[in-house]
């Protein structure tokens, strides 16, 4: 499900809630529908900040340490999931 249809039916149920005509299925429903979006939202988010670079204006690179030791943590990752994968192949 994609983040338009998930928002799309947590707002359908958020509008029943206040109705006061949801289930109780519908809220167990609810709260799973709420914690897929956001971790979705939060890796889309994480996305966009380890493939962001801060210059200032003198074009010096100012990106903040920890978000270029997290981008340097998620490409050692990806290095060992890549030779776990490849050593699986021998």
């Amino acid at each position: 499900m994609d983040s338009d249809q998930l928002l799309k039916r947590i707002n359908e149920l958020a509008a029943k809630k206040k109705a006061g005509t949801i289930t109780e299925e519908e809220l167990v429903e609810q709260k799973e529908l709420r914690q897929v979006y956001l971790k979705q939202f939060r890796s889309a988010f994480n996305d966009i900040i380890l493939n962001t670079r801060v210059i200032d204006p003198e074009g010096t690179d100012v990106t903040p340490q920890a978000v270029r030791d997290a981008k340097k943590k998620q490409a050692h990752e990806q290095e060992t999931k890549t030779e776990d994968s490849t050593n699986i192949d021998k």
